[in-house]
């Protein structure tokens, strides 16, 4: 199984998933936001229902059980340890470290640097910059189990090395995947998936992920409007796309916090409308994962829905995307 990089006009099956699939860019701010968000005055209600389904796959073959479809439909997010392990997982952490030890990518706009430092916090698009993480984005491990959850054939929308050293690794602050995609992207719904395999142990020292159980059901809009050029800052601290306090006290409240923990091999898979956040690492010991987005073809972004323009290419994918696109819109 390969992550599908088919055009549009192809993929006549799966017109049925999204009403908005065939409509022309032209007519895109006639149709009527099923996700306001950015909004310059509270809304009537602090979020509202999700209209599609959680898991759109469970007829297609892949390596997900229904017992763990069905805790991935409940909570929005399934861990499974232990996916990989010895010599694949030794290999991977030394593509990590090439990667980011790579000095040619430190000042390239898809290189991330910590707030405070030049240390950096997360490189994009991995899975065009190295043959083995696009090997990685390709596996049924994770291209199949993405395929069981959205319903389709995947292509990557985004992918990152995330590294948060000892001691100077930052948090950032509680958000939807999908509220930022949504508004900055042009995503029109909630059908992605997020695939994070840990390669560094995750405990409670060191900033793991913190996930709202449940959260992905309802819709959190934000206040503010989006400033230009916003990932700029956004990707180093998060101010824009931030839930209200009243928002998350209630979702806490309901459904509590949890942070999925253990060694360095497990695979966290999370729906793209989960709110999720993480603290400092305060620890010696760093936290760092390979991070894949899938979406499905016929969700392809648009024109952003709450931004002025478009970000970047190596936030957003298409599925034509390949390694030389990347560098010629990023020099």
């Amino acid at each position: 199984m390969t992550v599908s990089n088919t055009p549009l006009n192809v993929l006549k099956t799966q017109k049925q998933y999204s009403e908005m699939a065939d409509v022309p860019s032209a007519q895109l701010s006639m149709v009527k936001d099923p996700y306001p968000s950015r909004l310059s005055e509270a809304p009537a209600s602090l979020w509202q229902p999700r209209q599609e389904d959680v898991v759109k796959g469970r007829h297609l073959t892949g390596p997900l059980s229904q017992a763990q479809l069905d805790e991935f439909e409940r909570k929005g997010f399934l861990f499974i340890p232990n996916l990989i392990s010895g010599s694949e997982l030794d290999e991977l952490r030394r593509e990590m470290q090439t990667l980011m030890n790579n000095e040619a990518y430190r000042d390239k706009p898809f290189s991330i640097t910590e707030p405070e430092s030049q240390e950096i916090r997360s490189l994009f698009a991995v899975h065009l910059l190295s043959q083995r993480m696009g090997e990685l984005a390709q596996d049924e491990r994770l291209a199949g189990a993405a395929r069981q959850l959205i319903g389709a054939d995947p292509y990557v929308h985004q992918s990152r090395i995330n590294y948060k050293p000892g001691f100077a690794g930052k948090g950032f602050n509680w958000h939807s995947d999908f509220e930022t995609w949504h508004a900055e992207d042009g995503m029109p719904n909630m059908h992605a998936v997020s695939a994070s395999l840990i390669l560094t142990e995750n405990h409670e020292f060191n900033g793991p992920l913190m996930l709202i159980p449940g959260s992905h059901k309802k819709f959190v809009p934000c206040l503010g409007e989006t400033p230009g050029d916003n990932y700029k800052s956004s990707l180093k601290m998060q101010e824009i796309g931030v839930p209200s306090k009243e928002a998350l006290t209630e979702l806490v409240a309901e459904h509590g916090i949890e942070a999925p923990k253990g060694q360095a091999g497990g695979l966290l898979l999370f729906d793209c409308n989960t709110l999720h956040a993480s603290n400092a690492n305060l620890s010696p010991d760093p936290r760092s994962n390979v991070f894949f987005v899938f979406n499905r073809p016929d969700n392809r972004c648009r024109e952003p829905y709450a931004a002025p323009a478009q970000r970047p290419s190596f936030l957003a994918h298409e599925p034509e995307d390949d390694a030389q696109s990347l560098i010629g819109a990023n020099r």
